[in-house]
């Protein structure tokens, strides 16, 4: 129950912010970055329609669509992203600060965006709109998500190269792009974590500085070099940045001659980081 209520409070944070930012920076600067928000700031350019009403107009109908069309994928918390969205952006409307320069705009109202739809997204949630159609492309003509939704905000953005001008367009996309991003971010809840795999013949030397300089737990594979063919530890651990920064320090000056790689790690769940250290059982 209570992570059901999490869910809920999720999306709607998240359709808040997206209020805030096409209302802030979106809507302002004439930015179309794409799917029904984007075509209702073309037509609101035109014919001085009402977002909201426009909004509404395109995502209930679709809705109703992809709920026979595709069934299961669609659920009580699509339909509350769907309605709840053109309504905090007539919520949001009367905010007394805007941001026309369309650089500005494109960078924070990419970054907010990106907060919105992640938070929705965490939430299990949606906002409905091009999605919808996004998803009925994929079904019926096999498209893969990512490029279905491409082809539709680049519709929507050739449409506002058109409208507006191609300064515009461009911008708009340099939104869409952020926005990418961010939704991972969010997503993901990246973090500054690193994964650390070391290749070594000196096994207990490398685990001694992990385990007690470190304090940190690892896991061990046996593999083999592919050109000696000789039997070699594969020794992987994840460590926060400052910690991997001082074990590199440490296999350095310990010579170990070892074969290290670091990489970006993100959204960890266990002892050490999701949950209090505990390695008694290692």
């Amino acid at each position: 129950m209570a992570k059901e209520i999490r869910s809920y409070i999720l999306i709607l944070l998240g359709v808040f912010i997206l209020g805030i930012s096409f209302n802030t920076f979106l809507l302002p600067a004439k930015l179309a970055a794409g799917g029904v928000v984007g075509i209702s700031t073309i037509l609101y350019e035109i014919y001085a329609w009402n977002p909201t009403i426009v909004q509404l107009i395109i995502n209930i109908p679709l809705f109703f669509i992809g709920y026979f069309l595709l069934g299961k994928s669609f659920s009580i918390k699509t339909l509350i992203g769907t309605i709840m969205l053109p309504l905090f952006i007539a919520f949001t409307s009367k905010i007394p600060f805007s941001v026309q320069d369309p650089m500005l705009a494109s960078i924070y109202g990419g970054i907010l965006t990106g907060v919105g739809l992640g938070l929705v997204f965490r939430g299990n949630g949606s906002t409905g709109g091009t999605t919808i159609i996004g998803q009925l492309l994929k079904k019926y003509f096999h498209f893969s998500s990512g490029f279905a939704q491409l082809l539709i905000d680049a519709a929507v953005v050739i449409a506002a190269m058109f409208v507006f001008n191609l300064e515009l367009a461009l911008y708009a996309m340099i939104a869409i792009f952020i926005t990418s991003k961010v939704i991972d971010l969010v997503q993901l809840r990246t973090s500054t974590s690193k994964m650390v795999l070391i290749i070594t013949d000196q096994e207990e030397r490398v685990k001694h500085l992990i385990h007690q300089e470190i304090n940190r737990g690892l896991t061990k594979i046996w593999s083999e070099g592919g050109y000696s063919k000789q039997p070699k530890a594969l020794l992987f651990s994840v460590l926060e940045q400052s910690e991997a920064v001082y074990l590199k320090q440490l296999l350095q000056n310990e010579d170990t001659d070892s074969f290290v790689i670091f990489l970006n790690a993100s959204d960890i769940m266990g002892r050490g980081f999701s949950l209090p250290k505990d390695y008694k059982n290692e």
